[in-house]
């Protein structure tokens, strides 16, 4: 595992679970709304974006964390490992309501911009699992070469992985 690329709904978990493995693995983690976006959270040009991409997938260990499926091609494509964090969209939007009261709406210290809108909500309610999950999945089979993909449907789960990765590496996590 030196190549790792977390996808998954919003609120899901995908930061924490990318804050946890990047220690635990000695592993740099990249989260793509930092990549995507500016400090004002205005959209970098394209191709900006898929230069700072491609400059992080060239590296020889990353973590990338997040969702942009327009360019999940190349993450896919130089990952060694896929994660999917799929809980319930409740456990997600409960995830979303809790980042808000912990950062109060604005950029957290990782770059993700927190805007909730009706159809980001709507989004993680509905959408993710009926349209997007499978085209990542799609993607994934497209593009994915490497070793493994781990499909984590709960927190607890996440744990018991995070668990048997620390019991493997011996460092605590």
């Amino acid at each position: 595992m030196k190549r790792i690329a977390i996808v998954g709904n919003g609120g899901a978990g995908k930061t924490v679970l990318a804050n946890r493995l990047g220690p635990l693995l000695g592993i740099p983690v990249t989260y793509l709304d930092a990549l995507r976006y500016t400090d004002t959270w205005a959209v970098v040009p394209e191709e900006v974006y898929a230069a700072r991409q491609r400059e992080v997938v060239d590296r020889d260990r990353w973590i990338i964390d997040g969702n942009s499926l327009l360019s999940m091609p190349v993450r896919m494509a130089a990952a060694d490992t896929v994660i999917i964090v799929d809980p319930p969209p409740l456990v997600c939007l409960w995830g979303i309501l809790r980042r808000r009261w912990r950062y109060r709406g604005g950029r957290h210290p990782d770059g993700v911009h927190d805007r909730i809108t009706v159809d980001f909500l709507w989004y993680v309610a509905h959408r993710f699992r009926r349209t997007h999950l499978p085209r990542v999945r799609a993607c994934i089979a497209e593009h994915f070469r490497g070793d493994q993909v781990v499909h984590l449907t709960s927190h607890a789960q996440a744990d018991r992985y995070l668990d048997q990765l620390t019991r493997r590496t011996g460092s605590p996590p």
